[in-house]
């Protein structure tokens, strides 16, 4: 969707060059993903220092010798360490928080001045069960949303401000996920399921949007009544375009799926009344796709569902 957006704003219509820039954000998004990671760990380590400077004061106070290290030693911290592929592919990728110490400082900072940290850290329950509860508390209600955090994304890669929502999405059904008897070789969200068949899914989508928009447009055009094509959000007009090229052009698809993608992407992405307006004129497009004998669903992509 950014990519197709990006290319129809675009003097330049050169279809390799948007082309490898829509793969290049896949990457990219990636990244922001393994940022998190790396940034819990950092937040972890951040504990770990905090105590080590206390036990060497000149005088430390009983708690400074003898800790509360349920912090330090929360068991889904621990996991997400000692994760190969989150080494791996961070190494390979060349992500890192050495250069930016200060916000995660910030961001510790935030986490043991909050209410989450108190009730966690006075609860005797060291379960595992109670150690993913708070980090998942701590990530959704400081971490995600932490408005530093989101200007420093923002700084580094433009497109990130529209990836944080997801991604934020992404590492908390991650966590969740992590069950207790997790290795270092937990397996951690892939970039693809498939890569072959994903990038394929991915390119056909672009291409064929392209290719067929002066048609999809007469589509839209023909279905918006009164309504010239410009007055619409561009959109909702590009949501549609994509929607229609999935009905027509990708068999394998539900019907049901590519309807209810994009009007949760209509209601993310465009006006608070773009998804009643988008189902509406997908709805009667549907209804001539049938009556035409256009669409044309195989197997579990049967039109019924």
């Amino acid at each position: 969707m950014q990519a197709l957006y990006a290319f129809f704003h675009s003097e330049d219509k050169r279809f390799a060059k948007h082309e490898k820039e829509m793969f290049s954000s896949f990457e990219q998004i990636y990244d922001l993903y393994l940022y998190f990671f790396l940034l819990l760990i950092e937040i972890r380590d951040g504990g770990r220092n905090r105590i080590a400077i206390r036990k060497v004061k000149k005088l430390p106070t009983e708690q400074d010798i003898n800790p509360n290290t349920k912090f330090i030693e929360n068991k889904i911290f621990g996991i997400i360490a000692i994760n190969k592929q989150v080494a791996s592919e961070s190494h390979k990728r060349k992500i890192s928080w050495e250069k930016d110490s200060e916000i995660v400082q910030k961001l510790f900072s935030k986490i043991t001045e909050s209410e989450e940290y108190k009730s966690y850290m006075s609860n005797s329950d060291s379960s595992f069960k109670e150690d993913k509860k708070f980090i998942s508390e701590i990530y959704r209600n400081i971490i995600a949303g932490d408005e530093s955090l989101e200007m420093f994304f923002e700084e580094k890669n433009i497109h990130w401000a529209d990836d944080i929502d997801f991604v934020n999405t992404l590492v908390l059904k991650t966590i969740d996920y992590i069950p207790e008897s997790a290795t270092d070789n937990f397996p951690i969200t892939l970039l693809y399921k498939d890569e072959k068949e994903d990038k394929l899914f991915a390119k056909e989508l672009f291409k064929n949007v392209i290719e067929h928009s002066e048609e999809t447009d007469k589509l839209i055009q023909g279905k918006t009544e009164n309504w010239e094509l410009e007055r619409i959000a561009f959109m909702d007009v590009l949501l549609m375009k994509m929607s229609i090229i999935e009905f027509l052009y990708f068999p394998t698809i539900p019907v049901k799926v590519t309807l209810n993608e994009y009007i949760e992407l209509a209601k993310q992405y465009s006006t608070p009344r773009s998804s009643v307006f988008v189902n509406g004129i997908l709805d009667k497009l549907l209804a001539d796709f049938k009556n035409e004998g256009r669409l044309h669903k195989q197997g579990r992509g049967l039109v019924e569902n």
